[in-house]
């Protein structure tokens, strides 16, 4: 029997029904990525058909709306475009190379809260999807391993990376045995065979900002990534601000082409693999954040909030709730246009309309509201954004809890009918 989408059985599956996938080992990582278009929005409604259901009901629908709000989709933008035709290009080239040469990387760069991770993720998902679909996944398990086909694997960077730990992160994705008297040769060579019997075509590794090149360890970290390029894979390497990083001191930027050409290794390698005779080449692209200086720059930004608004399900939403009047400029100031600092800021603002019972975003309630990351940025990669100074022109509100099942008493929306 199929639930149906508004009932309680449906919606507990999403909200505290069920623990999110992590995408860093090969379960996960499917499992999202056969998962990621599952959850359904809450249903559209006005205050009118909210006030005619039951208590219950009106309950369950207003923690769909608040589970509709904390879950508001990645949604394209032509910075993001201009990553998925570099990326899509370079792994589809790749993946049907078949002579014995190096893969040429690709890097992912730009500010913290831009939305790399999730970017390169849907990019990778999506072309995994199409090449199933194809069925052109038809690499066949060695004997004596696991029949689990992983033509992409997503690894993060260790917060401390060392060539063993960041072995030991590749091999954890795979779920491969790790021992204690494994050195670094031995996990070098596990690497290789898990890449191979898995039939792994693109490794993404993110957080590679992380690495620091002042420090002996991150530099045969880097080496031993680079080494990586010669076993068949083609390299995804997300960051915060990879060029200014150190990552590429060892490289030419050859700007015409976008693309860094790292020079031929004249020495042995520390892991005891000898560097390839072709430069490590990258092609380097930037997910820059929303600009507000021209018009098709505002466009483009008007565009995007359009599409956010299309995804709320507030009662008393106006039209062109973010797109209308001066709220485009105002919500721009707010987040300097990373998308990141809009999800946050907008997610809070839906919480705060619905225990406020005023179910419509202005400016003057978003006045109240603090953009506050935490915890939710690692500080080692510098990931975390700047966020805009804000300095409120109303009285500053404090943030509310969710008070879905709270009994208000009398409700606004019944009272201002």
């Amino acid at each position: 029997m199929t639930e149906r989408p508004d009932s309680a059985a449906w919606l507990a599956r999403f909200v505290g029904g069920r623990t999110p996938p992590t995408r860093e080992t090969l379960r996960g990582w499917e499992r999202w990525r056969k998962s990621r278009n599952d959850f359904l929005p809450a249903p559209r409604m006005d205050a009118t058909a909210w006030r005619l259901m039951s208590p219950r009901k009106r309950a369950l629908h207003d923690l769909h709306r608040a589970a509709t709000h904390s879950n508001l989709p990645v949604l394209a933008t032509p910075m993001a475009r201009k990553v998925a035709t570099r990326l899509t290009t370079r792994l589809k080239t790749n993946w049907l190379k078949q002579k014995p040469t190096t893969r040429a990387g690709v890097m992912i760069t730009g500010g913290g809260a831009q939305g790399k991770t999730e970017t390169v993720c849907e990019i990778a998902a999506t072309f995994q999807d199409e090449w199933e679909r194809l069925g052109q996944l038809t690499a066949v398990a060695q004997p004596g391993t696991r029949d689990l086909i992983a033509p992409i694997a997503y690894v993060q960077t260790p917060v401390t990376a060392k060539p063993k730990s960041t072995c030991k992160a590749i091999l954890n994705f795979y779920g491969a045995p790790i021992t204690s008297r494994m050195d670094l040769p031995d996990l070098v060579h596990q690497v290789a065979a898990s890449l191979r019997d898995h039939g792994t075509r693109v490794l993404v590794l993110d957080d590679i900002t992380r690495l620091r090149m002042h420090r002996a360890d991150d530099q045969d970290t880097l080496d031993l990534i680079r080494a990586l390029m010669s076993m068949h894979v083609t390299l995804v390497l997300v960051g915060v601000d990879i060029p200014s990083s150190g990552l590429l001191r060892e490289g030419r930027f050859d700007r015409p082409r976008s693309q860094v050409s790292f020079a031929s290794a004249t020495s042995r390698g520390a892991f005891g693999l000898q560097a390839t005779q072709t430069e490590r080449r990258f092609d380097l692209v930037e997910l820059d954040r929303f600009r507000y200086d021209t018009p098709d720059q505002i466009a483009a930004w008007v565009q995007h909030l359009s599409g956010v608004e299309e995804c709320l399900r507030l009662l008393r939403a106006s039209t062109e709730m973010l797109t209308g009047g001066t709220m485009p400029e105002y919500l721009h100031r707010r987040t300097n246009g990373v998308v990141g600092l809009l999800e946050r800021l907008i997610e809070d603002g839906c919480e705060e309309a619905m225990s406020s019972g005023s179910e419509c975003l202005t400016e003057s309630l978003l006045e109240g509201i603090d953009i506050i990351l935490g915890n939710s940025f690692d500080q080692t990669s510098r990931e975390a954004p700047k966020i805009p100074k804000h300095n409120p022109t109303s009285s500053r509100r404090t943030r509310n809890r969710n008070g879905s099942f709270d009994d208000k008493g009398p409700s606004s929306i019944d009272a201002g009918a």
